[in-house]
């Protein structure tokens, strides 16, 4: 024993830090894998992934990864448009992505993604994937769309009141979500049991002991949800939404990587994560999990803290987390078929709530009001059409609002009343403010001499270059001297 200590002197709070964030992940991965319409050991066999493959690959030595909730709304539309055989393409897809992203070392760049998108991006996920659980813990269809899922909630709960089962199953959903957020009240040495895992372990006993008739979770053996992705799933290759469906889950699940190991920084004094390597990680994770025809992984940044938190010193408790997770899986089964499954839907709408970023959009509204707009027009984008055109929508927005504060110009005119009229362009004179430039200067009088000086500019695009030069060319009267014209010789 002492020969092992010595040689990994760290052991024994990894040890217990891996079963802290075992506790933590085993109920996200069994809810998050139900919510996206596939088996619920899949979600184990990602997380086992997550800590067995990407958990022993450079990068970061405290991120923990697995299936995140931020993907659900996106893979559960994946499986219904597509079929659950392509989702391992896909998957595959995303991973071959980030690595070839993090061989041409552009992981560091996602980290310039606006934070207004990637709130809106999550904002957007938390508030279709809460909409679309609440009808399951009610045990009802929900519709197909994000707007149908928020539209139809009214008519979704007065049908639940009306029917026991229903009813039934909507108090062990909002049971799961009471006893999380109490649970985090309570003494901390109770709190060494995750909120989610007590909420589950409790909606369970409840609904054995009273033989509540409501939804488990179907069980079908770790070995009878693995598959390769077979003929029938390349073929849909040629189909451009696939791809889109592969850059959306590439762009979101890398940014939410990436953001995450910024967080898990911020939490410890210990190595700082590598972002290209972390990138490398996770798509390497992701190309197995694709293999295995599992769900697609993120670090999360939950059981990434948990892991800090309770004391992991090295990557030895995110790996040892995947051999808890295994172990479960292949000895316990049969105990997941006893989960109701509108628990699990209660842990998954409070986790669709911490997706909301209230406390950033209000610090937003009153310091940047731009970017709080680019927050909500990316969220009801993502509702309103989808995540990828949701997603893209706000980029676009993010771009545009840059370049227009990029193109700040001012013109500051000096008229002595006699003499020549001086003015002077100062900042970044792009086409964007070039009719606005020239109202400016066409109200100048043309019958006086007019000096512009341009040296006070940063940048004169081609279009503001050869407009102002037309401007000069043709505004004084006749008898009147020409424009004079300071040019700006470093200019773009």
């Amino acid at each position: 024993m002492r020969t092992v200590l010595s040689k990994f002197p760290h052991l024994r709070q990894d040890f217990f830090a891996s079963i802290v964030v075992f506790l933590v992940a085993l109920p996200l991965c069994v809810g998050v894998a139900v919510a996206s319409g596939v088996p619920a050991e899949l979600g184990l066999v990602t997380g086992i992934v997550g800590g067995l493959v990407t958990g022993l690959l450079p990068g970061s030595t405290f991120q923990v990864s697995g299936p995140a909730a931020g993907l659900t709304v996106l893979v559960f539309e994946a499986v219904r448009e597509f079929g659950a055989g392509t989702l391992g393409l896909i998957v595959l897809g995303v991973g071959l992505l980030q690595i070839a992203m993090g061989v041409a070392r552009i992981g560091r760049w996602f980290r310039a993604i606006s934070v207004s998108v990637v709130e809106g991006m999550l904002c957007g996920i938390g508030l279709v994937l809460i909409a679309g659980q609440l009808y399951t813990t009610a045990g009802l269809k929900a519709p197909e769309t994000g707007f149908g899922k928020i539209a139809g909630l009214p008519g979704a709960f007065a049908d639940a009141f009306g029917d026991r089962t229903a009813l039934t199953s909507l108090a062990l959903g909002a049971g799961a979500i009471v006893v999380i957020v109490l649970w985090s009240k309570l003494p901390r040495w109770v709190r060494t049991v995750p909120g989610a895992l007590a909420a589950v372990v409790l909606a369970t006993v409840v609904t054995q002991v009273f033989g509540l008739k409501v939804a488990t979770v179907e069980v079908e053996g770790l070995l009878g949800v693995v598959q390769l992705p077979g003929a029938d799933a390349f073929g849909h290759l040629g189909t451009p939404a696939v791809w889109g469906t592969i850059i959306a889950f590439t762009l979101i699940a890398s940014a939410e990587s990436m953001f995450s190991a910024a967080a898990v920084d911020r939490l410890h004094d210990g190595p700082r994560t590598r972002y290209n390597q972390e990138m490398i990680a996770q798509g390497t994770g992701n190309a197995v999990c694709g293999l295995l025809g599992a769900l697609p992984m993120t670090a999360v940044i939950v059981r990434s803290s948990a892991n800090v938190v309770a004391g992991g010193r090295t990557k030895a408790s995110r790996v040892l987390h995947g051999v808890w997770l295994l172990l479960f899986a292949a000895a316990l089964p049969s105990a997941l078929a006893l989960i109701p499954v509108p628990a699990l839907a209660g842990i998954l709408v409070h986790a669709g709530w911490k997706l909301i970023p209230f406390r950033e959009l209000a610090e937003m509204w009153r310091e940047h009001k731009g970017e709080a707009l680019i927050l909500v027009v990316t969220a009801g984008s993502i509702v309103a059409v989808n995540m990828f055109e949701g997603v893209l929508i706000g980029l676009a927005l993010s771009v545009a609002k840059t370049a227009w504060e990029a193109s700040h110009v001012r013109l500051e005119v000096i008229d002595k009343g006699t003499g020549p009229v001086t003015a002077y362009l100062s900042g970044n004179a792009t086409f964007l403010r070039l009719p606005k430039i020239l109202d400016s200067l066409e109200s100048l009088p043309q019958d006086r001499p007019v000096e512009l000086d341009l040296t006070g500019l940063h940048h004169l695009d081609h279009a503001c270059r050869t407009a102002l030069e037309s401007w000069a060319g043709r505004h004084s009267a006749a008898g009147t001297e020409p424009v004079k014209l300071t040019r700006l010789t470093t200019a773009a």
